[in-house]
């Protein structure tokens, strides 16, 4: 189910080992809050039961159908007439404004689709329905793209940015047990030294997945990404994730942090961070475009994961922003979306998957 990297290990997968003579001891579990031995960790981790890839992948689908139901319904009203006008372009117009595709994104949608209608002859605005899909597709296609770990020497650094209340250190614990499940052994950077209870969440996500975090009490946030990424480097470890403290991109002083953590990652790797992370929240609509624009402008960003979209009527925000980053020559994918707080609620990003379920 979790199936979304392209991915390069440089430690190598264990062969399959001849059934023991003797059935081993259970291993001690260590106590909530401690840190596990520093040695590199296995390249797969213990298993865990989890459905089928595909029954997987359906259920998640359906929830994020309903998650989008808010968005779809207004859409989908448009096509129950009976005609193909000026009227129903209008009123496709509004909602389309109301999802929050954004002007830009609006009318690009709305010029393509008359091309489109035209060239398919369609008389039927249930068939105009569908052609909007293939539209918002081809939109957002640029924006799908898997997330490539293990391309260089040592691990893969991952800077996560966002604003407080966005899901930033819950979608790193999901994000992480994704990783594990792939193979990928990872170490946590708790970056967030303002808050107190971010350390403390983000450590609560380490002892879940049985992996390690660099954390200090009232440190520094640029000192335990240093350390963190020199750690990693020196376990062996596949990813480095560093979660940095959530602030608005108006907190100009914050944002000046964030690139100096930027600044001290890359003395400890000259290549790193390769991956710069920002979470958004799905429900903030045209606000999460403009902080997609800060964060970018300080930190150039690599990459997104847009969440709580669940229940959400602004879900067009994806298609400005992929407006957007078409128009600046930007290419900043989606990597996943998240439906729900359950980890399978967090899935890689699919164009013609979204756009169905935005019109479903």
């Amino acid at each position: 189910m979790f199936s979304f990297l392209k991915k390069k290990f440089s430690s190598a997968k264990p062969e399959a080992a001849p059934a023991p003579a003797a059935p081993a001891a259970p291993a001690a579990k260590a106590p909530a809050g401690t840190k596990l031995p520093a040695t590199p960790a296995p390249a797969t981790l213990v298993p865990v039961d989890k459905p089928t890839a595909e029954s997987g992948r359906q259920g998640w689908l359906e929830r994020l159908k309903q998650g989008l139901r808010k968005t779809g319904s207004s859409l989908s009203t448009v096509f129950t007439g009976t005609r193909i006008d000026d009227e129903l372009y209008e009123e496709l117009e509004t909602a389309l404004l109301m999802a929050d595709t954004g002007t830009q994104g609006t009318q690009y949608l709305l010029d393509d689709l008359k091309r489109r209608v035209k060239a398919a002859k369609v008389t039927d605005p249930a068939q105009v329905k569908g052609l909007l899909a293939q539209a918002i597709t081809d939109l957002l296609q640029p924006l799908e793209k898997p997330l490539a770990i293990g391309s260089q020497e040592g691990p893969t650094v991952m800077m996560v940015a966002g604003v407080n209340g966005a899901g930033k250190t819950t979608t790193i614990g999901k994000l992480t047990k994704h990783l594990a499940n792939e193979g990928a052994s990872v170490l946590l950077a708790a970056a967030d030294t303002f808050r107190a209870a971010a350390r403390e969440q983000l450590g609560v996500w380490a002892d879940r997945n049985l992996v390690e975090i660099v954390s200090q009490e009232g440190g520094d946030p640029a000192a335990v990404s240093f350390d963190a990424v020199q750690a990693g480097r020196a376990r062996g470890r596949d990813v480095v994730i560093v979660d940095t403290a959530g602030r608005l991109p108006t907190q100009l002083h914050l944002m000046e942090e964030l690139k100096k953590i930027k600044r001290v990652v890359q003395k400890a790797d000259a290549s790193a961070p390769h991956e710069v992370l920002l979470v958004i929240d799905g429900n903030t609509g045209q606000n999460a475009l403009t902080q997609v624009k800060a964060f970018d402008a300080a930190l150039q960003l690599t990459g997104l994961i847009v969440t709580k979209l669940d229940g959400t009527a602004k879900g067009g925000v994806l298609a400005a922003i992929a407006m957007w980053a078409k128009e600046a020559g930007r290419e900043i994918p989606v990597y996943f979306i998240g439906v729900g707080e359950k980890l399978e609620d967090l899935q890689t990003f699919s164009a013609q998957e979204f756009a169905q379920a935005l019109l479903s």
